[in-house]
């Protein structure tokens, strides 16, 4: 018998046969991020992470323009922004040529720098401040499934325990214990390039290029971290290294010297790590109620600062599904879409990543292609392509309904007026659920959202706004998910009986019926 418990503004009724609802494995930016999402549906989450303490090294350090807006609509974006830095260009394979994001078609023209122990500690403070329990030094050894639920066995610092849950999700890299509990396939192409990474301190700092250098030897990468220290990379094209073995500095300043000719005076490094060009996607995201996101979902070579975004963007398309599973609300197809929606981005990043890798090939024979590239990068429609794929602002889900520009699409910073005075659309997504917002006098909207919001059992899934927009003069309603796309979109010239029939099918295929 279901136990009855208070939780911040709803009452949910919690089955003691169940530790938590869901137990998130791996405490990265994404473990984190997903808690979080999981914890503003109020669902009772965990995150099992089996470092001690969170690591200092920076690894990923940037942020695009999609996990900028969608960071924007939880009201986090300000918290990210103070005291970062961010810049308007990003190199695409180390071509001369920069890649402009100002011309993105987003408020958020420009890349972040937010080093991955920062975007960790942000998120974790996120996920502690709505309830959510996190344990570190806690590693799963074991994760089983049935009909009902997940089982893992969990050894913490006092000893080995089992917990129970509704559903886990893998959150734990690309050797992801989750994904193969799951016997979930990981498909993909073996390294053949071998990077060498380091965040040191530079002496002779004058002589160090700036972002993406190629000589005849290989290709050097660096850039400041702050004002001590340096990340630099160098990429051998020839070597055959072990996987897994430990970088040193002497190894890291040979390379230097092989690639630059100068090791550049680096000492004192902070992080060394070692990493190929091996790329793999997992066949699936879903297994029964063992699911994964992130580097368990998909691993690339991390050229253009793209693998901690993907990860992110999978978790803003699974938080709100998973949790409406939990709640016992989801539409029988829901939880699936994940799988669905979020492969073809992934498939894209590892097509691209994979593309820079042959183009910044040292070998004389790939020059031409080089420069040949960085013309078509001068012009304007072809680096805006690029600008926008690396910063996944083109992703576009393929959802039912009656055609229109904008639906699968995500959702812009519209200004709306209301009764209450002018707020921009982000804001109504501030807490994880879905708008319906309403352009028409309410006659027709409304009514469809009345009738349909007087069968539910929680009319908290959806907030109806009326509203008028002055940008979209055209524009009579949006159905936006939790995660900022569009589900449902209608003009004025639309026939009232195909608009009403449409936007209740779409209401009730995102957001159930009982």
């Amino acid at each position: 018998m279901a136990t009855e418990t208070t939780d911040r503004d709803f009452r949910i009724d919690y089955d003691p046969a169940y530790d938590f609802d869901v137990l998130v494995v791996g405490g990265g930016p994404v473990g984190m991020l997903l808690a979080a999402e999981l914890r503003i549906s109020r669902v009772r989450a965990v995150v099992l992470e089996r470092l001690p303490e969170r690591t200092p090294h920076s690894k990923a350090f940037g942020l695009h323009a999609r996990s900028l807006e969608s960071l924007d609509r939880r009201g986090l974006l300000k918290r990210f922004r103070e005291g970062a830095r961010s810049w308007n260009n990003g190199h695409f394979a180390g071509l001369d040529e920069w890649v402009d994001f100002s011309t993105l078609d987003s408020a958020h023209g420009y890349a972040l720098l937010s080093e991955q122990t920062r975007t960790e500690r942000l998120l974790e403070e996120r996920a502690a401040e709505f309830g959510a329990d996190i344990r570190r030094g806690h590693e799963v050894t074991a994760v089983r499934q049935d009909a009902d639920g997940v089982e893992a066995e969990v050894t913490g610092p006092d000893g080995v325990y089992t917990l129970r849950a509704r559903y886990a999700v893998g959150c734990d890299g690309g050797r992801s214990l989750v994904r193969r509990a799951a016997g979930i396939d990981f498909p993909g192409t073996g390294g053949r390039v071998t990077a060498r990474l380091g965040d040191v301190i530079l002496d002779d700092r004058e002589n160090a290029p700036m972002g993406m250098e190629r000589t005849e030897r290989g290709l050097l990468f660096c850039v400041p971290l702050d004002d001590t220290y340096h990340r630099v990379s160098t990429f051998d094209f020839q070597a055959d290294r072990e996987p897994g073995a430990e970088l040193t500095l002497d190894e890291l300043t040979a390379s230097l010297r092989e690639v630059w000719g100068s090791d550049l005076g680096a000492h004192s490094p902070r992080w060394l790590s070692v990493f190929t060009d091996s790329a793999c996607q997992a066949d699936r995201y879903r297994e029964g109620r063992l699911l994964i996101a992130g580097d368990a979902a998909h691993t690339h070579f991390p050229v253009g600062g793209q693998g901690v975004n993907l990860g992110l963007q999978d978790v803003f398309n699974l938080g709100w599904k998973l949790a409406a599973s939990v709640h016992g609300w989801a539409p029988e197809d829901l939880l699936d879409s994940y799988d669905r929606e979020r492969q073809a981005p992934a498939r894209k990043v590892l097509a691209n990543t994979r593309a820079q890798i042959a183009l910044m090939n040292p070998d004389p024979y790939v020059t031409p292609l080089r420069e040949l590239f960085t013309d078509l990068m001068r012009k304007e429609q072809v680096n805006r392509h690029l600008a926008e794929m690396l910063s996944g602002v083109t992703v576009r889900y393929a959802i039912d309904g009656p055609e229109h520009r904008l639906l699968g699409d995500f959702a812009r910073d519209l200004e709306l007026t209301t009764e209450e005075g002018d707020r921009p659309l982000p804001k109504y997504l501030k807490r994880g659920t879905g708008l319906l917002l309403d352009l028409t006098d309410g006659s027709q909207i409304g009514q469809v959202y009345e009738k349909w919001a007087a069968g539910v059992g929680w009319a908290g899934r959806l907030q109806h706004v009326r509203a008028q927009c002055a940008q979209e003069p055209e524009l009579a309603g949006l159905l936006v998910r939790p995660d900022g796309y569009v589900a449902w979109a209608a003009d004025r010239d639309m026939p009232e009986a195909e608009r009403r029939e449409s936007l209740a099918t779409a209401l009730t295929t995102w957001f159930g019926t009982v």
